[in-house]
């Protein structure tokens, strides 16, 4: 679909000029000669940049600007004048114009002026897309889980298929969807994202579809939806599984057939885009419940990936924090921290609900909060101290948990440390003991003492090593 210019100037012979130069050189045009028509024209549908003429038979083209960019803050703008300022520039330049050109335009002045202004509105549509990310969409893991996962990318990417992406909350389905598009054909184009679950079930279908001037109320000015937004590129469906049944059946017909038409419109539009889909539920679950269309899913899951929960990974643990504490740091100008092997174990021993995205946040927390330059299992604790009002995290947590499931073995209620005690000698000592009758009341199994206390079994090892406790015979 090629770009609509708008072209508004009171003189028919330039009108003429601009606009068959553009169209040789592929661009769509559409004329107007006046402001209050292109103002008009703005908003019964959106074009994709406007070449503006300072001075126009009814009124001046800086306010026509000025108005424009209380229509739209997105749609580039390119000033003209025979007869222009220094300082109307400037003015024009504060207002939001890409470019001022000055009459007679020359084709290659024109055609570079042009070409800029679009390329820089498709870049500030992803930034305004990712202005809370962080920019990095690199995964982390070296483990066998990542490595089987980033063989799939590698084969899934550069094809058209759909994607379907499952996984539980913060497992990173994102950045899995980014990868596809990175490494796609499509690269290029645009990656746009839409949460279905974040958008009111009526204003989904204009999120996506666009709507025409007037279709609702509060519709002053036509919008494209995503679907138009990332033709020739990929469009990330996060969260569908909690999409509307209404809406359903208007996506399957975009994926089946490459079409669509605007709320409130009847022209049919054609768009060129994958489409990658992700969810934390169980979709056939939601099939049988009557909640999602049998026929959608199998239109979105062409190819199914899984995100896999931290648990499942957690040699990748000591890696990714290493990476996210790194980056926090230099988010917020610090220098970077070091951990010992204590304080990444602590790390490890927990199971994270919150999976990667939980992580991160604790790392960026200690980050904000350690003194530095090294981090030890001391004063990490310290830190998780500060921050026990703001929810359960690693060591206390983990502690909780083995305290729990050595109850659930059968071996009494959960222990209390002598009082008086320094706090880590007070947590070193209540993990010794639950390990120590743990052992006992697996007499002496290892793996089966690591199932119960949710641990993996080298992490046990290293804590009974660090604790003293020697291995059974």
């Amino acid at each position: 679909m090629a770009p609509t210019l708008l072209i508004v100037d009171d003189e028919k012979n330039i009108l003429a000029t601009l606009s068959r130069a553009l169209e040789i050189e592929g661009y769509q045009t559409e004329t107007v000669s006046t402001a209050r028509a292109a103002l008009d024209r703005l908003a019964e549908r959106p074009v994709d940049l406007v070449l503006l003429d300072v001075k126009l038979p009814d009124g001046d083209g800086l306010d026509v600007l000025a108005q424009i960019r209380q229509q739209s803050e997105s749609v580039p703008v390119l000033m003209m004048s025979g007869h222009g300022t220094i300082e109307t520039a400037v003015k024009a330049t504060r207002l939001g114009a890409l470019d001022f050109l000055e009459k007679p335009i020359g084709s290659d002045r024109l055609f570079v002026a042009v070409a800029n202004a679009l390329r820089l509105s498709r870049v500030e549509e992803e930034n305004r897309e990712l202005k809370d990310e962080l920019g990095r969409f690199d995964m982390v893991g070296a483990s066998a889980v990542m490595r089987g996962l980033f063989e799939t990318l590698r084969r899934v990417a550069p094809s058209e298929g759909r994607v379907l992406i499952t996984g539980e909350n913060g497992t990173g389905k994102e950045l899995i969807a980014r990868a596809l598009h990175q490494h796609s054909k499509r690269k290029s184009g645009p990656f746009v994202k839409v949460n279905c679950a974040a958008v009111p079930h009526d204003l989904i279908e204009s999120e996506l579809f666009g709507h025409e001037r007037g279709a609702f109320t509060g519709a002053v000015a036509a919008r494209r939806g995503k679907f138009e937004l990332a033709n020739g590129g990929t469009l990330f469906l996060d969260e569908v599984g909690d999409a509307p049944l209404s809406l359903q059946a208007k996506l399957l017909r975009v994926l089946q057939e490459g079409e669509l038409e605007r709320v409130g419109g009847t022209q049919t539009l054609r768009v060129d885009v994958r489409v990658v889909a992700a969810t934390n539920k169980d979709v056939k679950t939601e099939i049988a419940a009557g909640r999602f269309r049998e026929d959608l899913y199998y239109r979105l899951n062409v190819v199914a990936l899984r995100a896999p929960a931290l648990r499942e990974h957690p040699t990748d643990i000591p890696d990714l924090v290493r990476f996210f504490l790194a980056e926090a740091c230099r988010r917020n100008g610090r220098h970077t921290l070091e951990l010992t092997p204590a304080a990444i174990d602590a790390f490890v021993g927990y199971r994270y609900p919150g999976n990667v995205r939980e992580l991160k946040n604790l790392v960026e927390r200690l980050a904000i909060l350690a003194d530095g330059p090294e981090v030890d299992a001391d004063e990490l604790r310290s830190i998780l101290d500060v921050l026990e009002e703001s929810g359960p995290l690693p060591l206390r947590t983990a502690t909780r948990e083995a305290q729990a499931a050595m109850t659930q073995a059968g071996t009494g209620a959960a222990i209390l440390p002598p009082a008086g005690q320094a706090l880590r000698d007070q947590v070193a000592e209540s993990e010794r003991q639950i390990i120590l009758r743990t052992l006992e009341q697996t007499d002496g199994n290892v793996a089966e003492t690591a199932r119960l206390l949710d641990l993996e079994r080298s992490h046990l090892y290293k804590k009974m090593r660090a604790l003293g406790i020697k291995p059974p015979r």
